[in-house]
């Protein structure tokens, strides 16, 4: 797992710190449904591990679990952008169109955008130990 230094975690902290103010600020149900969003890409990055290891034990590929890997990514991608985590809705968009078209992305590209899934759930517990008691 590749760590965050210099610049690219200082954007990242100062994300946090502003949507974590933003959020005090929110009413109760957009608190919620804040929580239930990232709690969603806990469970979209534990299904698409589930469908790796699938793969990877069988060797067989399906395209209709990966399309519906791809429109949950997706999907969870606008459900962020709505609740200002622009910087995890990237990254959920990105996975999404991934999960659409594998091909459309070299390794070094996704290295960079930080998709991995370990990475996005921990980003995810992270904002959620923040706002959850």
């Amino acid at each position: 797992m590749e760590l965050l230094t210099g610049p690219k975690l200082w954007e990242l902290i100062k994300h946090l710190k502003q949507w974590l103010t933003n959020l005090n600020r929110a009413n109760e149900k957009r608190q919620a449904q804040s929580v239930a969003a990232l709690r969603s890409v806990i469970v979209a990055a534990r299904n698409t591990a589930i469908y790796l290891r699938q793969v990877q034990e069988t060797g067989k590929s399906c395209h209709n679990s990966e399309a519906k890997l791809s429109e949950h990514w997706t999907r969870l991608g606008f459900e962020l952008t709505d609740l200002g985590l622009s910087k995890l809705a990237k990254r959920c968009d990105i996975t999404g169109r991934f999960w659409a078209e594998p091909k459309q992305f070299d390794q070094d590209f996704l290295a960079k955008a930080d998709v991995g899934l370990a990475r996005m759930e921990q980003l995810a517990r992270q904002m959620l130990a923040q706002v959850t008691p």
